[in-house]
């Protein structure tokens, strides 16, 4: 089956490169990588993945947004990975990716996130309210977001930018799940009392911020991040959060999945989640939403709610 990808990366002969670029919607062939001649138009596009409100396609949908440092190529295998494993776990709905120009290497850290400001933008205009709209006509799918790292910075940027805008702030405009893992956002700045992510808050049913303590790319003293805040993808979410965010411990699973040795390799305490099975089965639980988050049967409550180990 075919791949769906909004791509925001810049067109550089016959591929695309790292550099920002118009939106262009992709139907990549199963087992190809990305290229330019997979570009169709959004109406085609938006056609193959839901339907139309007279003829639905799925009740759900998921948006996923990468994190820095990932090449296209790399996107694309982790889009197949995610989208095998959730339909494992029992997810019914569809799965798309937005792809930004991440350089694909660690020490671009700064200008990926420069990069990550700008295509948020685009995430606003050509993704979220393309579909968004959808439900205004009647459309009964629910609209998820999924994001990883510095995915996390683009919805939070793309929220807050809609509000700020004149023609979208005055629709009404929602999502229903949004999931945050290894978010690279500041644990600080999703307090009840923060601005920087009372947009976020606002247009959502609900947040779920999955961290993980052992995450190595994350810490302090990594020297690409220096100087900025505990992130949310690590220390988790603040004891002021909103009552529709809801905070989830990954870190036994982590040590029983992957036993810790020192060091601990970044690449895997970052990412680790998007092949864990009882991970994707939360997350099908998360996105299904009709369990309260006390009740979902992947994850226990001592000393605070965490994923099972198991």
């Amino acid at each position: 089956m075919p791949d769906y990808i909004v791509c925001t990366r810049a067109r550089k002969g016959g591929s695309f490169s790292s550099e920002p670029g118009p939106t262009r919607f992709l139907k990549v062939p199963d087992k190809r990588n990305p290229d330019p001649s997979h570009e169709i138009n959004r109406t085609d596009f938006i056609a193959d993945i839901v339907g139309t409100p007279k003829a639905p396609k799925c009740e759900d949908l998921v948006v996923f947004v990468h994190g820095y440092n990932v090449t296209q190529d790399a996107l694309i295998k982790r889009h197949r990975t995610i989208r095998t494993g959730l339909a494992k776990a029992g997810y019914k709905g569809e799965f798309i990716s937005f792809d930004w120009p991440a350089k694909g290497n660690a020490a671009n850290y700064l200008e990926d996130r420069s990069d990550a400001r700008r295509i948020a933008l685009q995430l606003v205009d050509d993704c979220i309210t393309t579909f968004a709209a959808l439900v205004k006509k009647g459309c009964t799918i629910n609209l998820h977001l999924l994001a990883h790292s510095t995915g996390g910075f683009i919805i939070r940027e793309a929220f807050d930018d809609a509000d700020d805008r004149d023609g979208i702030a005055r629709t009404n405009w929602s999502v229903s799940q949004i999931c945050f893992v290894a978010a690279d956002v500041a644990s600080k700045d999703m307090a009840d009392s923060s601005a920087n992510s009372n947009s976020l808050f606002r247009h959502c049913v609900r947040l779920t911020n999955y961290h993980n303590p052992y995450d190595s790319v994350l810490k302090l003293s990594n020297v690409k991040r220096i100087g900025v805040a505990p992130r949310a993808g690590r220390v988790g979410l603040p004891p002021d959060a909103p009552t529709k965010a809801v905070g989830v411990d990954c870190g036994e699973r982590f040590r029983k999945a992957h036993p810790v040795t020192k060091p601990i390799i970044d690449t895997v305490s970052h990412g680790w989640y998007f092949d864990d099975p009882v991970f994707l089965k939360d997350l099908t639980f998360t996105l299904a939403g009709d369990m309260d988050r006390e009740v979902i049967p992947t994850r226990t409550h001592r000393p605070h709610l965490s994923l099972a180990a198991q």
